[in-house]
């Protein structure tokens, strides 16, 4: 039995390395109910794309029993002595995948099990049920993005880098933020009480929040016009047909007279590479690059505006917060290299690795191995460092009011800012 699992495991360990030797592509942030990457997400390219294999191929059959004779050593002291019997192989084969990824200190490379890899396949669709957060799973602790205008997490106060560290009472410190992810989710209606952890000022607040669950509609896009003939867009997430919703705005906006627009990422958290790459050719010209994707042997992929955009002339700036990551960062990426359009705000979130998801066989789940980067169109690498707006203003997130949220320059610094630099650069 011992000596089949041995061999059983080998080959799984065999198998996972090739299949990171002959696949790529690209990921980012998750939604508190469902993953906001799939295929095709601003983070995971559309197909595996080939890699060289590197030059040390893989090690000889006994280099490999003499390399793994201390794990097997561990795993027959566990079987032999672990005072609750019988242990569960299939657990700890997974555990030794997930801390086999976790010695690369890539916190953007990981294990995902069964059920985590079935919640990553989900689409990014208009609705899902949860507490209506993005939030960030590489962190120590389960990390609020920014919450989802007018959600539960909205309207129980969560903000941007708020840290859960209990759910319903008990202590996840300690516990990946994956699994706190998952014990967060719920059904409509039932409740979850959630342990915050806030820093403000540099001083630590810890407090309970109890957040009834509902089905989350997720809007991409409101706008309106704002004085001087001025078109506000508020772009909220990179989802299925956000890009079609985007073109309406704009092409109503323009029947309405605006001569300038204000394009509003703040708070927005990723979502999918096609509908990244369909909004920014909505601004920049047909075959204009909008990002490279560099792998490890030096293979670049290419993707570029498709064309028919309808505000390629019009005047623009941006908006980004420390909260605007990955298709996010794609788009004002790319906006700011053409010139195309200043960004006013803060520095955005720094989300510019690409990560690719390999299934394992059977059950076992899938890796999620970080592979290449991903470049704005002048090849700058914002990973881990984000974009630095052209207009830095800072804005203290307690006096705006994301969930009803409304323009006005009187309350919000930074889009007082925009409207300035955007009468300066109308005709």
């Amino acid at each position: 039995m011992a000596s089949k699992t041995k061999r059983w495991f080998l080959v799984l360990v065999v198998f996972f390395f090739m299949s990171c030797w002959l696949s790529g592509a690209f990921a980012t942030g998750w939604l508190l109910g469902r993953k906001s990457v799939q295929a095709q997400t601003a983070g995971q390219a559309a197909a595996p794309l080939p890699l060289a294999t590197p030059a040390a191929g893989p090690a000889p059959n006994e280099d490999l029993e003499q390399l793994f004779q201390p794990f097997w050593e561990a795993w027959d002291l566990v079987h032999r002595y672990y005072v609750e019997q019988p242990v569960d192989d299939v657990a700890l084969m997974r555990g030794a995948i997930r801390g086999m990824l976790d010695a690369l200190g890539d916190r953007y490379t990981g294990y995902m099990d069964p059920q985590e890899y079935q919640d990553a396949q989900a689409p990014i669709e208009g609705s899902y049920e949860g507490i209506g957060a993005w939030v960030d799973v590489t962190k120590d602790y389960l990390t609020i993005i920014s919450p989802i205008p007018g959600s539960p997490a909205a309207k129980a106060g969560l903000k941007p880098g708020d840290q859960i560290i209990g759910v319903d009472g008990e202590d996840v410190t300690g516990i990946s933020p994956e699994v706190v992810r998952r014990r967060v989710l719920g059904p409509a209606g039932t409740k979850v009480r959630l342990t915050i952890r806030r820093v403000v000022d540099g001083e630590e607040q810890i407090f309970d929040v109890e957040i009834v669950r509902a089905k989350i509609e997720i809007p991409s896009v409101e706008y309106r016009m704002l004085d001087g003939d001025i078109g506000y867009v508020r772009f909220m997430m990179f989802g299925e047909k956000s890009d079609e919703e985007l073109r309406k705005a704009l092409e109503d906006l323009k029947e309405q007279g605006a001569k300038g627009i204000i394009f509003d990422l703040r708070n927005n958290g990723g979502g999918l590479l096609t509908t990244a790459i369909n909004v920014a050719s909505q601004f920049i010209e047909k075959g204009q690059v909008v990002l490279y994707e560099q792998y490890g042997d030096g293979t670049v992929q290419v993707h570029k505006a498709r064309g028919g955009g309808v505000a390629l002339d019009i005047p623009m700036v941006v908006l980004v917060n420390e909260a605007s990551a990955s298709a996010s960062e794609v788009v004002a990426g790319a906006l700011q290299d053409y010139g195309r359009a200043p960004l006013i705000g803060e520095r955005t979130f720094g989300k510019g690795s690409v990560q690719q998801w390999i299934p394992l066989r059977g059950d076992g789940g899938a890796v999620r191995i970080t592979v290449a980067y991903w470049l704005t169109p002048k090849k700058r690498l914002i990973h881990e460092k984000g974009l630095e707006p052209d207009y830095l203003v800072p804005l203290d997130e307690d006096t705006i009011d994301w969930v009803q949220y409304e323009p006005d320059p009187a309350t919000d610094p930074q889009l007082a800012k925009a409207i300035e630099v955007l009468q300066e650069l109308l005709p």
